[in-house]
């Protein structure tokens, strides 16, 4: 993993997103949903607490596009390009949709995700890419696992063993992926910047440990869009 920097929320993010589930939400404790026309929704439950998670209206599937372009359709957890025909994308609760309503359909808790994380993830908590620092996760450049960064210790190495865990970061699939980058890259089959736009975790890395072709020995390595 590598850090991710936030991304702004888009001007149409509060009337497509956050306004139509504040409503939901509302309607289903029996209250008036303020913005809504139409048939009211039954009540279901007395708290927005006690709303189930199966009942919630998914209107964060419409941030899905202004995520991919905000992230450049890079998976915030495996720091992976998500292919637009053959990789399935999702929008991650990083607080789970169970743990507290008011976040359901807030822009600041979306991270962009490879749906085969997302659903692996399910309600645990990983670190959040928002908040990692350098140094926190590192690439071994043989069978390109990632691991806990050397210098880190104690209860913060354990989180991020924890997160490598959850995240399946250590696939085979994902493993492969990340060498097949390198290879293409360490034999001039792709270029820097290309890797970079692909997969900056595996760019980042080949810049940290010195392994860049001549060529680009001082270029600056990259972060995912902000």
């Amino acid at each position: 993993m590598i850090r991710v920097e936030p991304a702004p929320e888009p001007e149409s993010f509060d009337k497509e997103v956050r306004q139509p589930g504040l409503n939901a939400l509302a309607e289903l404790v029996g209250e008036p949903a303020p913005t809504r026309t139409g048939p009211k929704r039954d009540k279901i439950a007395d708290r927005r607490d006690d709303i189930p998670v199966t009942s919630l209206f998914p209107y964060w599937r419409r941030a899905n596009d202004d995520l991919l372009r905000a992230y450049r359709r890079i998976c915030a957890f495996t720091s992976l390009y998500i292919h637009p025909v053959t990789g399935a994308h999702s929008v991650d609760h990083m607080l789970a949709k169970s743990s507290d309503w008011r976040h359901v359909y807030e822009w600041t808790n979306y991270r962009l995700a490879c749906a085969r994380v997302n659903s692996g993830k399910g309600v645990r908590s990983p670190l959040d890419p928002f908040e990692i620092a350098d140094g926190w996760f590192e690439l071994e450049l043989v069978g390109y696992q990632v691991l806990p960064g050397a210098a880190v210790q104690g209860p913060l190495r354990r989180q991020i063993e924890a997160t490598i865990t959850i995240l399946h970061l250590n696939d085979s699939d994902h493993r492969l992926a990340r060498s097949q980058y390198a290879e293409d890259y360490l034999t001039s089959a792709i270029t820097l910047n290309y890797l970079q736009r692909r997969a900056p975790f595996v760019a980042h890395e080949l810049h940290r440990q010195g392994k860049l072709l001549p060529a680009d020995q001082y270029s600056e390595p990259r972060r995912p869009a902000k």
